[in-house]
C-alpha cells in the first residue's frame, strides 16, 4: 500500500516474507533510477556543481545528477542532465556502473556515466536547470577535486565515490 506519493519518490508499506519464513511489514522508498555524471572537460579536469540542499540546509559540491524520466533511457537522461545542470552537451556518454546506495529501504539505482567531448547546446535548446536548482558550475583538476573529498569539503557520498572512478 502506498502511504506517501511525492514529486520525487513514494513510500510503500509492504507485507514481506523473509527467507527464514518470518512475515512482517516493511517500508520501501520507491525512486526512479538516477544518473550521476562525471563530466570531463578534458583528461585532467572534471566539472563539479555547487548547489543548495535543503535537507541539510547548506550548499555542497557534487557531481551533476538527476532522475531518469519515465520512458527515458539512462543514456538519454545522462545527456539531458548534463545540459540542464552544466549547460554543456556531451558528444560521448559512457556507462560505468549502476549501484544501489541504500538498498536497506530504497530501490533507487544510481547509474554513473562519464560524459566527455562537451560543447555548448544548440541555440533554443529546451534543456534548462530545474526551477528548484540554483547551480554554480566549476571545473577542477582531478587532483583538486579528490583533495576536496579528502579534506571533507565534499560531503556527498555519490560524489566522493564517483571521484574514485576517474
Amino acid at each position: 500500500m502506498i502511504v506517501y506519493q511525492g514529486r520525487v519518490f513514494s513510500v510503500e508499506v509492504d507485507k514481506a516474507r523473509l527467507p527464514n519464513g518470518r512475515e512482517l511489514d516493511m517500508a520501501i522508498v520507491h525512486h526512479l533510477p538516477s544518473v550521476v555524471l562525471l563530466p570531463m572537460q578534458d583528461d585532467d579536469h572534471v566539472i563539479l556543481i555547487r548547489q543548495y540542499r535543503h535537507s541539510i540546509r547548506r550548499e555542497i559540491w557534487e557531481l551533476p545528477a538527476g532522475s531518469v524520466d519515465a520512458g527515458e533511457s539512462a543514456e538519454a537522461a545522462a545527456a539531458r542532465e548534463c545540459e540542464e545542470e552544466i549547460a554543456l552537451v556531451p558528444g560521448r556518454v559512457q556507462r560505468i556502473v549502476g549501484l544501489y546506495p541504500t538498498p536497506g529501504y530504497c530501490d533507487e539505482e544510481m547509474i554513473y556515466f562519464r560524459v566527455s567531448d562537451l560543447h555548448p547546446p544548440a541555440p533554443g535548446s529546451p534543456h534548462k536547470a530545474d526551477e528548484d536548482e540554483d547551480i554554480y558550475v566549476q571545473a577542477f583538476t582531478i587532483s583538486e577535486a579528490k583533495a576536496l573529498a579528502t579534506r571533507g569539503e565534499i560531503i556527498d557520498l555519490k560524489t566522493a565515490y564517483g571521484l574514485t572512478l576517474i
